[in-house]
């Protein structure tokens, strides 16, 4: 199957699957990860091989999308000495037999929070919390455009360590093989804020975003700045990513979720990542994975 076949399977299929879209692939062959696109009637994946100390698995992201031949897959992790086979597809819920909840916090987005783009301007800020429209009115900072990577790798870089979150890799690499726009903002020729905004079939997506602390409003502007580009291109939705489940009071992204849900738009939720063992050896990760969970309060 070629790019485009797959990619138009994607978004007729799964239109949010971001991590099953043939440029993400090329994005894991850059950071040395082995890649298999399979197909079925009905149904693909895209997998990943993940060497991770704790146990090396095949990890289906966001897949798979439409149908499974879950044999196929079995096959190749065991060929590839695989412990564990990890699926997260967009969906309600699945009926494969043998998976099982898999033992970590809500990842890769499967609680998003997301704005439709059928709206005029005006409607769209009306449709806002109050505060933030006032935050967007009132931003002291400037925006711009910019292909300047490294800059925002430095105030990445800066709000990692001040949040204590694990930095996200491959950042330079999703840059360099997606459809992108870097947003940076500054007030008083000072970066102030920054956001990777990825355009993925027919949604555009808040991915990566950094910040100093500040009162100018720039996170704010940066986020209405994009999401203005956003229907410019003729995107249908705005993707703020990944917000806090409801059930997750001590969750590091609580903060996060309160700025996303001020700009409106509404939640949409999928399964949690599954788990199939192919391996008496997954027992190691399963407790690993289930001890930072607990430890976490997450």
């Amino acid at each position: 199957m070629d790019k485009n076949t797959w990619d138009a399977f994607v978004l007729k299929t799964a239109p949010m699957a971001l991590f099953q879209s043939w440029d993400w692939g090329e994005v894991e062959k850059k950071l040395g990860h082995k890649i298999w696109r399979l197909t079925w009637p009905g149904g693909i994946a895209q997998v990943v091989k993940v060497p991770a100390r704790r146990g090396t698995f095949l990890h289906i992201r966001h897949g798979p999308v439409g149908t499974i031949q879950l044999d196929d897959v079995i096959e190749l992790a065991k060929k590839e000495r695989a412990w564990f086979i990890r699926i997260s597809p967009q969906v309600q819920k699945i009926d494969y037999p043998g998976f099982v909840p898999a033992p970590i916090h809500a990842m890769d987005a499967e609680v998003c929070r997301v704005l439709d783009l059928d709206k005029r301007e005006d409607e769209l800020l009306l449709g806002m919390r109050k505060s933030t429209r006032y935050e967007i009115k009132h931003a002291s900072a400037t925006v711009k455009k910019s292909r300047d990577i490294e800059k925002f790798i430095r105030l990445y870089d800066a709000t990692a360590k001040r949040h204590n979150f694990v930095e996200h890799k491959g950042i330079r690499e999703e840059f360099d093989s997606l459809d992108c726009d870097l947003f940076l903002a500054s007030h008083g020729g000072h970066l102030a804020a920054a956001a990777i905004i990825v355009y993925s079939g027919d949604q555009a997506i808040y991915h990566h975003g950094a910040s100093v602390p500040n009162k100018f409003g720039a996170s704010y502007l940066v986020q209405w700045e994009a999401i203005r580009e956003a229907k410019r291109r003729g995107m249908k939705v705005y993707n703020f990513w990944g917000i806090a489940p409801d059930n997750a009071p001590n969750h590091p992204w609580q903060g996060l979720t309160a700025f996303k849900t001020g700009f409106g738009g509404r939640e949409v939720r999928f399964i949690h990542a599954m788990d199939l063992p192919v391996s008496p050896w997954y027992v190691i990760p399963k407790t690993i994975e289930g001890i930072r969970k607990k430890i976490k309060g997450y």
